[in-house]
C-alpha cells in the first residue's frame, strides 16, 4: 500500500498543480495548467510526466496547447468539429521539444523533463492550456476537474484535494501588461513512499554483484593540516539508461566547511537553520549534467576541498564519510561507517 511520504531532508517539497480559468467561451472555457516542482533535490527524468484527471460532467477537450492527450477517445457523437479528447478520464503528456511555434505555451514541450527546484527553479516548471468545452460558462456553473494523478519515472505521487486559491497574474511577451485569471484552483502532489506488511527484515531487494545501476565512490584523497579533500565519482552501470540533471545529495557534518568544489555545482540543503549537515551536488549545465549510460563516458567526478575544525572534525568511527547518500533523490544502501 502506498503513503504520503515525509522527507526530512526537504520537509516541504512538493509538486504544485494549478488549473487557471483565463477565458470563457461558447460552451466553456480556456485554462492554463501549471506545475511547479518545488522539491529542492528530486527532478522529473525522462520518459517525463503524465498527468490525469477525472471530468466533474461531460466535459471534452476541444484544442491543447504545449501538450496532449494520449488517447483521443470515442467522439463519434460530434459532426464536423471532432474534440481533441473525449475521455473521461483523460491522460496528458508533455509536447517534444522542437515542436512548430504555433503548437508550444510557456514553460512547455521538453518531453515531461523537470529539475529541482534546488537545482534549476527555471527549468521547474511545466505548463500546458487546454480548452474545455460541455463546461460550465461562469463561475458559478462551472465545475473543476477531481481526482488527479501525476505519474513520474520511480514510486510516483499523491495529489492532495484542490482548493481555490487567488486567480493568477501572467505578463505578456512584452512584460509591459498583466493579465489576471479569472477562476484558480491548486492541488499539491507529494513523493509515495512504500509501507509493507512484512514482519521480517529482509531486504526486498537484494544487489547483486555489479547489477545495481550506480555506485557511488567517496575517497579521502588527502589529509591536510587545516583541510582534507575528498574525490566523489558517480558510475552508471544501467546501459539502457542516462540520467539527464542528475542530483547527488550527502548528509555530512563537515559540509558546513565547504571550501571548494570542482567539476560539480554545490547548493547547501539547509531545511532546519540551525544545522548544515546536507548538501546537493550536481553537473555543470552542458558539461557534466548528463551522466551517460554504462561505459566509458558513463562516469562524473570531482573533487571537494573541506575545512577543519579541531574541536569537532575526527576521521575515526567511520566519520570521514557521509551518513546518508541519495542520487536523483533515491536513499543509497551505505556500508557500515566503521567498516
Amino acid at each position: 500500500m502506498f503513503l504520503d511520504a515525509f522527507d526530512p531532508l526537504d520537509p516541504t517539497g512538493n509538486i504544485t498543480i494549478k488549473w487557471d480559468i483565463v477565458s470563457w467561451t461558447a460552451d466553456g472555457y480556456v485554462a492554463a495548467v501549471t506545475m511547479s516542482n518545488f522539491q529542492m533535490y528530486r527532478g522529473i527524468m525522462n520518459p517525463g510526466w503524465t498527468l490525469g484527471w477525472q471530468w466533474a460532467k461531460k466535459e471534452v477537450i476541444w484544442s491543447m496547447v504545449g501538450a496532449q492527450t494520449t488517447e483521443q477517445g470515442d467522439c463519434s457523437k460530434f459532426k464536423g468539429n471532432v474534440p481533441h479528447c473525449c475521455k473521461k478520464n483523460p491522460i496528458v503528456v508533455d509536447l517534444l521539444p522542437g515542436v512548430p511555434y504555433n503548437q508550444q505555451f510557456y514553460n512547455c514541450c521538453k518531453a515531461g523533463v523537470m529539475s529541482a527546484w534546488g537545482q534549476d527553479p527555471t527549468g521547474s516548471v511545466s505548463a500546458f492550456q487546454v480548452s474545455v468545452g460541455l463546461a460550465g460558462t461562469s463561475n458559478k456553473t462551472v465545475k473543476l476537474p477531481k481526482n488527479f494523478n501525476l505519474l513520474c519515472p520511480g514510486l510516483g505521487y499523491t495529489c492532495g484535494p484542490a482548493k481555490v486559491v487567488p486567480s493568477t497574474v501572467y505578463l505578456t511577451p512584452d512584460r509591459r501588461r498583466k493579465t489576471q485569471g479569472i477562476e484558480s484552483d491548486s492541488k499539491q502532489a507529494h513523493r509515495k513512499g512504500i509501507n509493507t506488511p512484512r514482519k521480517d527484515n529482509a531486504p526486498l531487494l537484494q544487489c547483486t554483484h555489479h547489477m545495481c545501476p550506480i555506485r557511488v565512490h567517496w575517497h579521502v584523497k588527502l589529509n591536510y593540516k587545516d583541510y582534507w579533500r575528498v574525490k566523489i565519482a558517480i558510475m552508471n552501470f544501467n546501459y539502457r539508461m542516462n540520467y539527464t540533471q542528475w542530483t547527488l545529495v550527502a548528509q555530512h557534518p563537515n559540509l558546513n566547511s565547504v571550501t571548494q568544489v570542482f567539476s560539480f555545482d554545490y547548493k547547501p540543503l539547509v531545511p532546519y537553520e540551525s544545522i548544515n549537515d546536507t548538501g546537493m551536488f550536481y553537473g555543470m549545465k552542458f558539461y557534466n549534467d548528463l551522466l551517460m549510460e554504462a561505459g566509458p563516458q558513463g562516469n562524473v567526478q570531482s573533487e571537494v576541498l573541506l575545512g577543519k575544525n579541531k574541536d569537532t572534525f575526527t576521521f575515526k568511527q567511520g566519520w570521514a564519510f557521509p551518513r546518508k547518500v541519495y542520487f536523483n533523490g533515491d536513499e543509497c544502501l551505505l556500508p557500515p561507517p566503521d567498516t
